[in-house]
């Protein structure tokens, strides 16, 4: 059943993508870091959809008269440049055949990530991006919540298998940047309920983080959380949320949970946290050795025999700094951190220009909560290896297509709306409603 479901669902969309490809740009976003198709049980488990989505919305550009440009802001720029420097260190690689293998699924992410940037041209459009990427991770965060309240905090939290978050640490970091554009939803709910379900969707979400067993989320999650506070407009009541709450949660985690915690403190005599610091010298010495790195796939058994301090302890890089300067030496390392350094730039530039302007609060919004997204990644990412994944391309994407919509190039809502029919009805009925409470409920002129 769960296959045909989706299936009808990648039929159905395809009309829609070429009407307007911003469409197949969006639905390869949630095949991408939602992942359905790990759901099912038949044939959809492995159909290749993102590859199919992507190919539709490549020949819907090609046909469509819509403008074909990626706007050259300073993000936009920068990811480029990253990506061809990973081009460069792939060509020039250690391990050739591994390293072919890496570029091959960076260079479909950063593909789409430029189709997602050039086709999106409106504030509608930035809305629904940034409703796609906080759902299809959302998902996963309201799942694993439950399965950590129902299994009493004990292990076992994984992710949609053969995916990037297929392990509970990857998940944790998933869970820990896309908290802030769930924040984010929940102030532009339209009714008290689906406010109610974005909040739950907020706390199962941050419970799935802390309750991964992962210390590097745990870090991430309380770097996100300050500055999550530090973003806020209800400064009191997001602080006292955090007083009341996280207490609760971690005298409710169980003994093995609070263990592993505690592993942090003394992490010289945890093995695994050796492992990591052994890992961590090895990028060290790849990148002495090779200016350019050791290229994609250079954590490998038959390199730290050459190159890590143990030979014998072989850990992956367990750190997205340490990963990028083993992979793409010092050079790419700059270059992957200016990335984040200009993204964050372009977010204070959108809050600057929506400041004091009500019709573009949710702009604002949504570009600090990009900010903290970014936060809570770099925090949680230096324990973890996920240097290339999807979301965090994506977020910064969202700060560029912010910067497109409503600085570059501000345009008016005035092309052909990518909604469903039976949602734009039911709009219309709610403002109807509204108009017409409104009418019944104002005083009669000389009553």
């Amino acid at each position: 059943m769960r296959d045909l479901i989706l299936f009808l669902a990648f039929a159905g969309i395809m009309p829609f993508i070429f009407k307007r490809p911003v469409v197949g740009a969006m639905a390869y976003a949630v095949v991408s870091l939602m992942n359905p198709h790990r759901l099912t049980f038949g044939s959809a488990q492995n159909f290749p959809f993102a590859m199919y989505l992507c190919l539709a919305t490549l020949a819907a550009i090609l046909i469509s008269r819509e403008q074909k440009k990626i706007p050259m802001t300073a993000p936009v720029v920068v990811m480029l440049l990253f990506f061809i420097w990973y081009t460069i260190t792939t060509i020039f690689a250690q391990l050739p055949f591994q390293a072919w293998n890496y570029w091959d699924r960076y260079a479909k992410t950063m593909l789409m990530v430029f189709v997602t940037v050039m086709t999106v041209r409106t504030m509608r459009d930035v809305k629904v991006l940034a409703l796609v990427v906080a759902l299809s991770l959302g998902f996963w965060g309201f799942k694993s919540g439950i399965f950590v309240i129902f299994s009493g905090g004990g292990e076992g939290l994984r992710g949609p298998m053969n995916s990037f978050i297929s392990d509970n640490n990857t998940l944790a970091l998933s869970m820990v940047t896309i908290t802030p554009l769930l924040v984010y939803m929940t102030t532009r709910a339209p009714n008290k309920w689906v406010k109610r379900a974005a909040l739950s969707m907020v706390v199962l979400t941050m419970l799935a983080a802390i309750g991964s067993y992962s210390r590097g989320a745990l870090l991430g999650t309380f770097a996100m959380g300050f500055f999550l506070w530090l973003k806020s407009t209800h400064k009191f009541k997001t602080g006292l949320a955090f007083v009341l709450i996280v207490p609760i949660v971690f005298a409710l985690m169980p003994p093995e949970w609070t263990g592993r915690m505690n592993t942090i403190q003394t992490y010289d005599e945890d093995a695994s946290a050796t492992g990591r610091i052994n890992s961590w010298y090895f990028a060290a010495n790849i990148a002495n050795h090779f200016a350019l790195g050791g290229g994609p796939g250079v954590f490998s058994p038959q390199m730290f025999m050459l190159y890590a301090p143990n030979p014998e302890r072989y850990y992956d890089a367990h750190s997205i700094y340490f990963q990028v300067l083993g992979e793409q030496g010092y050079m790419g390392l700059a270059i992957f951190l200016t990335m984040f350094v200009v993204a964050w730039r372009c977010g204070g530039r959108v809050i600057r220009h929506c400041r004091g302007k009500e019709d573009l609060a949710w702009a604002l919004m949504l570009a600090r909560m990009c900010q903290v997204s970014i936060i809570g990644y770099l925090a949680a990412g230096a324990f973890l290896t996920m240097a290339y994944y999807d979301l965090i391309y994506y977020i910064v994407a969202i700060l560029a297509c912010l910067d497109k919509v409503l600085i570059r190039a501000p345009q008016k809502d005035n092309v052909p709306p990518m909604h469903l029919a039976f949602i734009d009805r039911y709009l219309a009925r709610r403002t109807a409603k509204k108009t017409a409470r409104a009418a019944v409920a104002r005083p009669r002129s000389g009553a």
